[in-house]
């Protein structure tokens, strides 16, 4: 018998259902990351690592897709794209925004490690417990954007490069048209009488087939197989001081993370600093696959840098950021919280990690 009373009663359970169908459907959020890199890159690999953790730690309510470089904007409107909503996030290095504002470089890549002998990992340390935190979040602000910055994947030391021939001084050096990055530790190369220029990185290879510069650095054993550098050169250094510390990073759009509930706020921070470790020990063992693989398959041949290369490359990199701090009071200020940083932390860290250098080469050694 149809009875009204049981079918007013349905009527309200459904619409409760639907209500809390729609409320779950709005609460679920998905943060759409274009990158600079294509999705091959193992920076874009280590970036949906990182959002499988926020997923997991949000229950799915915030969830992140990685869209590659060019899906939305260009590389260097990644930026502008977060900052105007085109995007809700956006993946670099934090120096590729070295013209918004010159303390970017400090971030994402302090030449020379800040010339106070900075590698990644006592940069971590200076970030997470020195102060660097709270200026990276002033950094957005100092720079006149709307987002939010997250620091996740530590690299480094990179490679000093590629070469046609066995460079034995920076005379030797100073003969090569060299692909270097932008910014500041492009121009240290410029005012040690290198003839850099800057290029993306899929762009290298093809610049070196046609002979428009005919020696390049980009990143580190694997990056740098991944792009065929050895299909053209065979001469490999791997000690370098343009960037000893490098750092990519996500930019979340000011709107969207203010959105956000407070758990899915502590997600990212939670799965961004677990992100930090879990970078540095990939890369750590993919780099060292490479390397031995380019030497054993590739014919590749492993050299030392000219001693004369790291005297003249600190002496430009402290005249940069000395004339940058004397420009501008943020970068100053970052800058002296690096060096009162490393006053205190160097002395311990570069002491104990002497031995350790030179026991890893002596097993290195070994295995020529």
């Amino acid at each position: 018998m149809f009875n009204l009373k049981n079918m007013a009663k349905g009527a309200a359970i459904s619409a409760v259902a639907i209500s809390v169908m729609a409320t779950s459907a709005m609460a679920d959020k998905v943060l759409r990351i274009q990158s600079v890199l294509g999705d091959n890159a193992d920076e874009v690999f280590m970036l949906k690592e990182f959002g499988k953790d926020v997923a997991a730690l949000t229950g799915g309510s915030l969830t992140i897709e990685v869209l590659p470089a060019g899906a939305v904007v260009g590389a260097r409107d990644v930026m502008d794209a977060v900052d105007a909503g085109l995007v809700e996030g956006g993946f670099a290095w934090t120096h590729y925004w070295g013209g918004k504002h010159p303390a970017a470089n400090l971030f994402g890549a302090p030449i020379a490690g800040a010339g106070v002998g900075l590698d990644n990992i006592a940069f971590l340390s200076w970030f997470q417990y020195g102060g660097g935190k709270e200026l990276y979040d002033r950094l957005w602000d100092e720079m006149g954007v709307n987002v939010k910055g997250f620091m996740l994947q530590p690299v480094g030391p990179e490679a000093l490069g590629w070469f046609k021939e066995p460079i034995a001084s920076m005379d030797d050096f100073r003969k090569y048209r060299f692909r270097a990055p932008p910014g500041m530790v492009g121009q240290a190369y410029k005012d040690i009488g290198v003839a850099s220029v800057a290029m993306g990185g899929g762009d290298i290879l093809p610049a070196l087939e046609k002979g428009t510069i005919d020696a390049a650095e980009w990143c580190c054993p694997k990056p740098d197989m991944v792009f065929g550098f050895q299909k053209v050169l065979k001469h490999y250094y791997l000690q370098g001081l343009h960037q000893v510390v490098v750092n990519a990073d996500m930019y979340v759009n000011g709107d969207f993370y203010n959105a956000l509930s407070d758990t899915e706020k502590k997600a990212l921070e939670v799965a961004a600093n677990a992100s930090l470790s879990k970078s540095m020990s990939y890369r750590i063992y993919e780099n060292g696959k490479a390397l031995q693989s380019l030497v054993k398959d590739h014919g590749v041949i492993l050299h030392d840098t000219p001693a004369d290369y790291f005297s003249s490359y600190m002496a430009a990199a402290k005249n940069l950021l000395e004339k940058n701090a004397a420009e501008n009071e943020f970068f100053a200020e970052v800058w002296q919280s690096q060096k009162d940083f490393a006053d205190i932390a160097v002395p311990f860290w570069a002491g104990s990690q002497a031995s350790n250098a030179a026991l890893g080469k002596a097993h290195a050694d070994t295995l020529k």
